[in-house]
């Protein structure tokens, strides 16, 4: 039987595993540094993919576990999670609210229409537009009139990010870990973009089950102040523990958070990460996010350029997804 914590976990099976860990030869080859690979999690099959995907299967596990028939999560207008979770709903024949906040003042006409709106709505959720100061009365007053309708209502934090949803990426660690071996390489340097901590805190759980000495690099794309998701990360990580593994370790992993990539903010990108991913699209024919993946990547290019990996054979890029986003950006990009 596996010691595993996440093999035994209630899931509901949502995405296509393991997802994809290929070689950017050629942008390795322009950058003259160690061989970037991807892991492919913009190719986890629901809805067009993403890393929500590995969470929710948990999460909606533990939904149906505990016999809800709605499920309630929130996140940024164009949220990739909120997207991943209609679909999710949708399969799982859960009713879907998304209590979606305005944190980003785009001048895009589709900002608020198009994109991953546009999505959820085709997926059938429910979408509640409204401004982050009214979140917390505006659930309030949803929660009351499910459960007076008689719903039984499941709640998901924003991006999936608590010990259970974080088992996601726990498993990505075991994927990693085989699909190394079976490629030869040297797994030390994990990079990806790092918001809500749940990502981030399931990979670093995961190496420190597998007693994999493997530094998880959070590119942070959310957070004005890095030291609160380092020390959201590092939370998540103490639940984890006290939920799956019995006790705290007794050699916790360091937590490594990168503010230099985060520009203007969330949502906010950066010359450097349309570059990037104007550089991935024409040397390699694959796309990434202004939002998340793009700052990682635009990360990646950076330390690379200055030297920062010196000695290092291979560095995994974590694509997170988050396509849909392209069609609302096209502003940014002329």
């Amino acid at each position: 039987m596996s010691t595993k914590p996440w093999h035994d976990h209630s899931r509901f099976t949502l995405g296509h595993w393991p997802t994809p860990l290929e070689p950017l030869r050629r942008l390795s080859e322009e950058l003259g540094g160690p061989t970037i690979w991807v892991k492919r999690d913009d190719c986890t099959g629901l809805a067009i993919g993403g890393n929500k995907t590995r969470k929710l299967e948990y999460l909606l596990g533990a939904a149906l576990a505990a016999g809800a028939d709605t499920v309630m999560t929130f996140g940024a207008v164009q949220s990739n999670h909120a997207r991943q979770t209609a679909a999710a709903c949708a399969k799982a024949g859960l009713q879907c609210h998304l209590v979606l906040s305005k944190q980003v003042t785009s001048s895009d006409p589709a900002y608020e229409t198009g994109g991953n709106v546009l999505l959820g709505k085709l997926l059938g959720a429910h979408q509640h537009l409204v401004d982050p100061e009214q979140i917390s009365d505006y659930t309030k007053h949803l929660r009351t009139q499910l459960h007076d309708a008689g719903k039984q209502t499941y709640l998901i934090p924003a991006g999936g990010s608590n010990a259970v949803g974080a088992l996601g990426y726990a498993l990505c660690a075991e994927e990693l870990q085989q699909q190394s071996q079976q490629h030869g390489i040297n797994l030390t340097k994990v990079i990806h973009a790092s918001s809500s901590a749940g990502t981030q805190a399931g990979l670093v759980f995961g190496f420190q089950q597998l007693s994999l000495p493997v530094d998880v690099l959070g590119i942070n794309v959310y957070h004005s102040d890095p030291a609160q998701l380092e020390q959201r990360v590092r939370e998540l990580l103490q639940e984890m523990s006290d939920s799956y593994n019995g006790a705290p370790s007794s050699d916790p992993q360091k937590v490594y958070v990168n503010h230099a990539y985060i520009g203007d903010g969330y949502g906010q990108p950066t010359i450097e990460c349309l570059d990037a991913i104007k550089m991935a699209a024409g040397l390699e024919g694959l796309l990434f996010d202004p939002v998340y993946s793009g700052k990682a990547l635009a990360a990646t290019i950076d330390q690379i350029t200055v030297g920062a990996f010196s000695g290092v054979s291979d560095v995994v890029l974590i694509h997170t997804g988050g396509t849909p986003a392209l069609n609302v950006y096209s502003q940014a990009f002329s």
